[in-house]
């Protein structure tokens, strides 16, 4: 064989196209640069700034509806949330703030939409079709790998109910608010029950002049605040922080810290809730029917159409603060009688009555789970959208057997209904990293997910689900039929774990050898020159490891009382 003329770490140059600018693609534009050298990094999205479901959503009540202080980046924590559950707006700005910090701006064209992507087989690239909708000039861009951070929540879903575009008021989907429309003193209609609705209902309740009408027709849970233990140990009995409590957390990043730790650890304790008959799961039950009694007493007959007969937490929970006592208002009509159609003057309910409205407002969801609504054409022109049909599958959520070098974050399989999202973010950022240094060390031109470990996973989501309050007798967007295919087959934590090492071995390769006979080819090439690259560098530390921070340091007598062995599984 002949000696490759580069050192051993091998720093092959990369190109790298990420989808989607929020959470998951800022993620991707700090720890990409940071980890890896030697790429070329361009993270495209269709918004015309950052921040991807925070930027789009902007309905009346739009918060994060889990305690803000768990939903941030690991590595930049937040103190100076205003409220528990910070709005939209205030997340926008933590993103934005996140994003400057760490110069993720340079790597990212904002109003240019991803319409089109088709793997080469031959020359195991990325053909990437883009549009600048700012000048409706369309491109094609090219890449070694490509990196899918839309979200869950993307592409939202009008009601399929006959007439709809023939309404002559102000028509909005939750998704797509019109800030300049005025909806004091109207009629409004909202359609829906889920975590947008929920958040919706109060807002408009309180406006002037305010006559609304909420057709519900799904039963639904509504939560004790999220994080509410912590706030009582913490000795925080309401929503919004005091300025005084804001200015003990800048004065004591410790107790700050300690308030942090005591938040994540309810959220990872709730975990026992989401098994299916255990005793958690009967007393919560217990609780939010007593809670929601209450909140109703004004109206008592709604609770009988809203308190449901499955399990807590077979839909998406929601704390939903003033949801409850809104419906219970005198300017509000809970309708829970079928809508049959739309008409021009408002809605025609099943039994004949017509709901006229002035305007109408569709929280009915999003496609959540499904393929882009661009095409994207792997191996053998199978697409994805034919790929996840009937349902959405992938390997552990990051990987689709068929599409090389093409992964996913916030992909089928990845969301949790405990614990942290973010941190599984992270965790699966991390894992792709990885990924993409062993391509670009070992000379791999490609990696593609095996189509039997994919059946492996999904077998194994199958069979644990079963075991869940997921698949009992509701309606939710994390299942088609008895397929759960949105949520995590366990704890944050059972994802963090799993994440921390990639089974190199579930994964097939193809190899940039010089020699491309499979019998002759020498797969360890990339060995290089039998330099490393810090021997050729100017200042290179040439004896870094005996640096306390690169020194693994055991206890003795007894290596086995590590601390972090105790807490922190080996990575290897």
């Amino acid at each position: 064989m002949t000696i490759e003329e580069h050192p051993v770490e091998n720093f092959r140059r990369l190109r790298i196209v990420v989808i989607g600018a929020g959470f998951s693609g800022i993620y991707c534009g700090i720890k990409l640069p940071e980890l890896l050298r030697n790429i070329d990094l361009t993270i495209y999205d269709k918004n015309e700034g950052l921040g991807g479901t925070w930027w789009e959503n902007r309905y009346p009540g739009c918060a994060c509806d889990i305690p803000a202080h768990s939903y941030v980046y690991s590595f930049e924590p937040n103190p100076y949330w205003s409220n528990f559950y910070a709005s939209a707006p205030e997340i926008q700005q933590y993103l934005e703030g996140v994003a400057k910090k760490y110069s993720v701006g340079r790597f990212v064209k904002c109003s240019h939409k991803v319409v089109g992507s088709s793997w080469d087989q031959d020359r195991k690239k990325w053909s990437v079709k883009v549009e600048n909708l700012k000048t409706g000039e369309t491109f094609d861009d090219e890449a070694d790998v490509v990196i899918q951070a839309r979200g869950l929540l993307n592409d939202y879903r009008w009601p399929d109910i006959e007439g709809l575009q023939s309404f002559e008021g102000k028509l909005v989907h939750s998704a797509n608010w019109d800030t300049s429309y005025d909806y004091s003193n109207k009629r409004v209609g909202v359609i829906g029950a889920g975590s947008s609705a929920i958040q919706i209902v109060p807002s408009l309740q309180r406006l002037e002049g305010m006559k609304l009408n909420c057709f519900i027709r799904s039963k639904t849970w509504i939560a004790r605040p999220f994080g509410e233990a912590a706030m009582e140990k913490l000795h925080f009995h309401h929503e919004n922080f005091t300025p005084e409590e804001k200015e003990a957390f800048l004065a004591d990043p410790k107790g700050y810290h300690h308030f942090r730790k005591t938040i994540e650890t309810e959220g990872n304790a709730v975990h026992i809730a989401t098994i299916k008959d255990s005793d958690f799961s009967k007393m919560a039950r217990e609780l939010f029917t007593e809670d929601m009694r209450s909140k109703l007493k004004k109206k008592p007959e709604i609770a009988e159409k809203v308190l449901p007969d499955f399990s807590v937490g077979c839909k998406r929970l929601t704390p939903g603060p003033g949801f409850l006592e809104a419906l219970a208002e005198d300017n509000v009509d809970f309708i829970s009688t079928p809508i049959r159609r739309i008409v021009p003057q408002g809605i025609e309910l099943e039994d004949g009555t017509i709901v006229e409205l002035d305007a109408l407002v569709c929280a009915t969801g999003f496609k959540a789970g499904r393929a882009p609504p661009f095409q994207v054409t792997g191996v053998n022109g199978v697409t994805l959208q034919q790929r996840f049909d009937p349902y959405p599958e992938a390997y552990m959520s990051v990987a689709v057997d068929g599409f090389p070098n093409w992964w996913l974050m916030m992909g089928p399989n990845s969301g949790v209904g405990s614990g942290s999202l973010t941190k599984i973010i992270e965790s699966v950022g991390d894992y792709i990293v990885k990924c993409i240094r062993k391509l670009q060390k070992e000379n791999i031109r490609s990696m593609h997910i095996k189509e039997s470990r994919v059946r492996d996973f999904n077998a194994y989501a199958e069979s644990y689900f079963r075991r869940t309050v997921y698949l009992d007798n509701c309606k939710s967007w994390y299942r088609i039929g008895d397929r759960i295919f949105a949520l995590w087959p366990g704890s944050t934590l059972h994802a963090i774990e799993t994440f921390r090492s990639p089974r190199w071995e579930d994964y097939e390769y193809e190899y940039d050898a010089q020699d491309e006979n499979p019998i002759t080819a020498n797969r360890l090439s990339w060995l290089g020159n039998g330099w490393s690259s810090i021997q050729l560098e100017e200042d290179g530390d040439m004896s870094y490891y005996i640096e306390p921070e690169f020194v693994d340091f055991p206890s003795a007598p007894l290596p086995e009382d590590t601390p972090r062995w105790k807490k922190v599984a080996f990575t290897y």
